[in-house]
């Protein structure tokens, strides 16, 4: 399990990423709230244990963050020193799933963090597609490349998804067509090309390195090289 540690105190961070690693976790560190919402907006993470009093960004701003701006479902933990009820209550109404509060026992820790990857596997049931820098979440429909919210329409949603889950193969037209349109569909038509090259502007135009590419004469093919 991929834990990202968000948490200012070097000490207590050190204590928390022995402990969890003697448990089998791998765990990442930030050691301010600019620095850990990048890290959870760019890379994906089973579960986030989340400080609130934080340098630059507090932690409850970056968890309001991440779930209404770039809607993940990443099972949040907040771990804080503030511990009244009012402190918890606005914690998970920010959106964290959980609330441990310092000082804690680190084998209940353990026990929550993976209760709430138990949770998040049974609640979600979603696939998180990843090529390079570039992620989809079916169950949130949400797309990110390189932390940057990418709005797809439902067709390009799922012709991205259909290319991710094939990521290396080269899809013809005909593949694209049976799989996403009518059955009926004319096939001379060039409406695969035109969606490709809407989504290529979409996914493609200001980012790099370039997903997708044309393979003259044959199709289409999404690799990150």
């Amino acid at each position: 399990m991929k834990i990202l540690l968000i948490e200012d105190e070097l000490n207590v961070a050190s204590f928390i990423k022995r402990g969890l690693e003697e448990n089998n976790f791998v765990v990442d560190i930030a050691y301010d709230g600019q620095l850990g919402l990048s890290m959870a907006s760019h890379y994906p993470y089973d579960v986030i244990v989340l400080d609130i009093i934080l340098p630059q960004i507090n932690g409850l701003e970056i968890c309001r963050r991440i779930r209404h701006v770039y809607r993940s479902p990443t099972p949040i933990l907040m771990l804080t020193a503030l511990g009244t009820k009012e402190n918890i209550v606005e914690g998970l109404n920010a959106g964290a799933d959980d609330y441990l509060t310092k000082p804690f026992d680190l084998n209940e820790l353990v026990a929550r963090l993976r209760a709430l990857k138990r949770r998040s596997k049974d609640n979600y049931k979603s696939d998180l597609l990843r090529i390079a820098n570039l992620t989809l979440d079916t169950a949130t429909k949400a797309v990110l490349r390189n932390g940057t919210p990418i709005q797809l329409t439902s067709k390009e949603f799922l012709l991205l998804e259909m290319m991710m889950r094939h990521q290396g193969r080269v899809l013809s037209r005909i593949d694209i067509i049976e799989k996403l349109w009518d059955a009926n569909q004319d096939f001379r038509s060039n409406v695969v090309d035109v969606f490709v090259n809407l989504l290529r502007n979409k996914i493609d135009k200001n980012f790099s390195p370039k997903l997708i590419h044309t393979v003259i004469g044959m199709g289409y093919v999404l690799k990150a090289n």
